[in-house]
């Protein structure tokens, strides 16, 4: 099985040795260069990790990558994390981590405009918290707005104020605030979960995911004490979002282990109705919420969280409720990604857990290629899919990179997933 999955991720890799080889109907979509979750950039680090691994030639991350740049790339207002060129500037230090130096007349560009649109971000999102307005959805989340370019900061500039102004926004985030009669966490949003109005949230909702709500802030914040960037009231501000998701901890049996939002409903009993099992995917689910409290704990020392945290995620990989909600096998919210966070949780795991962590990982990637199946027929059926493709987030490089890791026991060659707030 490993060795077919690795085969795998060579077989989309030599699929699309070039970006003139990818279905036409990625060719034609306007987001196609520019987007990291569905386009080149995505496809780019699935060529750059295997070069990095010398299984195959760096010539294909470069004509990807060249593709990419042949028209103007979005920047400023119109650009996020995972378009434009932040979405451009992530494949790039991936390479430039590799051959320092590599594209760097272009990575240097680049990291300027997200410098300053960083900036300005946080500046409206200092004068939204001093006005005493809610945040919108996006002022935060992880693939559009500050905690996706605090990722990305963190890792090309650690000390560089502007990693500060993040941070220190998002602590500000995590202080309550007044919603009415009632006391809210600072990340209430008066949107529904797609950031747009919601006939069912009509008094909006606090978003507890890793792509879109508070997990991805808390990793964000634990990633960065990790690496000793910390300013004031970070690790309160850690202490505060873990609270907050032990108080909403589903013990029942019956869901997900933590939910995948708070209503106002529930935030003025107090107590959480139980939705059904959901998926324990990356983007919403338990194994992103689990990864995130693990990485708190490293940042705090909190072995006791550390091991819940585990715990809770071994329970969503064996329980066939939760695995049955999965129906997917894509990295954002399917069977790859849920095996790729399960790798990355066992290499910071707690001896007591690290090997059970391990064990389920056959499992997951069985679910991703079951036996007999043909490698070549499920490449080319996710590649082909309206809800698939060759990208990162749904399609076929997402589960190649996604799978690597879990199949061949070696951790990645690349920092390609640091774009996902679990690394």
């Amino acid at each position: 099985m490993t060795q077919t999955l690795s085969g795998l991720a060579a077989r989309v890799a030599d699929l699309l040795t070039h970006p003139d080889l990818a279905p036409r109907q990625s060719h034609s979509a306007p987001w196609w260069r520019q987007s990291l979750a569905h386009g080149i950039p995505g496809v780019a680090l699935l060529h750059i990790e295997l070069a990095a691994a010398e299984v195959r030639p760096w010539q294909r991350v470069h004509d990807w990558l060249s593709a990419a740049t042949k028209a103007p790339i979005t920047s400023g207002p119109d650009s996020h994390p995972f378009y434009g060129a932040p979405a451009l500037a992530h494949p790039l230090a991936c390479v430039a981590e590799q051959f320092p130096g590599a594209y760097k007349r272009t990575l240097d560009g680049f990291d300027q405009s997200i410098r300053a649109e960083a900036h300005r971000r946080v500046a409206a999102a200092h004068r939204r918290i001093d006005s005493g307005d809610l945040p919108a959805l996006a002022e935060f989340d992880a693939l559009q707005e500050l905690t996706g370019y605090g990722a990305y900061l963190l890792r090309r500039d650690p000390d560089a104020p502007v990693v500060a102004h993040i941070l220190t926004y998002l602590v500000r985030l995590t202080a309550p605030i007044s919603h009415g009669e009632d006391e809210a966490p600072g990340w209430w949003t008066l949107s529904g979960p797609s950031g747009r109005p919601d006939d069912r949230f009509p008094d909006g909702h606090a978003n507890n995911s890793l792509a879109h709500g508070i997990a991805g802030v808390l990793s964000l914040l634990s990633l960065a004490a990790r690496r000793r960037r910390r300013v004031r009231g970070q690790l309160h501000a850690i202490r505060s979002i873990c609270a907050w998701l032990d108080r909403w901890h589903d013990a029942s049996g019956r869901g997900s282990a933590w939910p995948y939002w708070v209503t106002r409903a529930q935030l003025r009993s107090g107590h959480l109705k139980s939705a059904g099992v959901s998926r324990p995917s990356w983007c919403y689910g338990t194994a992103g919420l689990a990864r995130a409290q693990q990485l708190a704990a490293l940042a705090l020392g909190d072995s006791d969280r550390q091991l819940t945290a585990e715990r809770e995620l071994l329970d969503a990989l064996t329980d066939r409720r939760h695995l049955a909600a999965t129906t997917d096998i894509a990295l954002c919210h399917g069977f790859a990604g849920l095996a790729h966070v399960a790798a990355r949780t066992a290499d910071d795991a707690l001896s007591a857990t690290a090997g059970e962590l391990r064990a389920v990982l056959p499992a997951l990637l069985s679910a991703v290629l079951p036996p007999g199946t043909d490698p070549e027929n499920t490449v080319t059926e996710l590649m082909e899919a309206d809800d698939g493709g060759p990208g990162l987030l749904d399609g076929t490089a997402g589960v190649a990179l996604a799978t690597l890791a879990p199949s061949t026991g070696t951790a990645p060659h690349c920092a390609w997933d640091a774009c996902l707030l679990i690394s």
